[in-house]
């Protein structure tokens, strides 16, 4: 474990009225306790889970569309005003790391392209641009990620099959065997949610609050369809 704690500023922030301060779960929140190698936040869309992974992101020096503390391109990324307001408690600090945001993937490995001499040897060894989306993910957390190093993921699972995500898995579990690497994932994904021995935070509900997988709306959403699909599909199409 490197990273130990986030804690909201909250003394410092002049408005609890404006973005991204409004969001209910990041104004409720206080101190955020880490003792896993491995942290899910989950919750609704605009919950705030991928604003506080980014916040956590820009304070650690990376890049905000994605990558290290050594990538540097021309990119919109979204707004960081959350990292002004947070401070984050490391045993001991790390500089290393990642941040991947699935939705700006695509301008990460175009920099990539353009600053490689090393034959793409962290990525495989061919441009990310030369593979699928979803290899081009797996080439990144087979080859770049080693070493002590934080890992903040905003919905790796965008480009990854069912069975690339169960990869993924034992990805992680190797990078954590020896406590070498931390994870924080926000994530919608009932397959990586799964992942043994993870603590799971839930956004929902206006509040960050720790919770069992069983618990997750996103396994008992799939689980449900998958038990009784027929009935929610003709629920869902039903005619008001």
């Amino acid at each position: 474990m490197y990273l130990k704690r986030i804690t909201l500023l909250r003394d410092d922030i002049s408005s609890f009225d404006r973005y991204p301060y409004s969001i209910p779960a990041i104004s409720s929140l206080n101190e955020l306790e880490l003792t896993k190698s491995v942290t899910f936040f989950v919750g609704e869309n605009g919950s705030g889970k991928s604003t506080l992974l980014e916040a956590i992101a820009d304070k650690c020096d990376f890049h905000t569309a994605g990558g290290g503390r050594n990538n540097f391109y021309e990119v919109h990324a979204a707004e960081a005003s959350l990292s002004e307001h947070i401070r984050l408690s490391w045993m001991p600090k790390l500089t290393n790391g990642f941040f991947l945001r699935a939705e700006s993937f695509y301008q990460f490995a175009t920099h990539i392209e353009e600053v490689d001499e090393n034959g793409f040897k962290d990525y495989g060894g061919r441009s990310l641009h030369q593979q699928s989306h979803g290899e081009s993910f797996l080439s990144l957390f087979l080859h770049r990620f080693k070493g002590k190093a934080i890992y903040l993921l905003d919905e790796p699972e965008a480009a990854l099959s069912p069975a690339r995500q169960l990869t993924f898995l034992r990805i992680m579990r190797d990078l954590t065997a020896n406590k070498q690497a931390q994870f924080i994932i926000a994530t919608h994904s009932p397959i990586l949610l799964g992942y043994p021995e993870a603590d799971i935070f839930s956004f929902d509900d206006g509040r960050i609050s720790l919770t069992r997988y069983e618990e997750t709306e996103h396994y008992q959403l799939t689980k449900y369809f998958l038990q009784h699909r027929e009935k929610m599909l003709a629920e869902l199409f039903a005619d008001e």
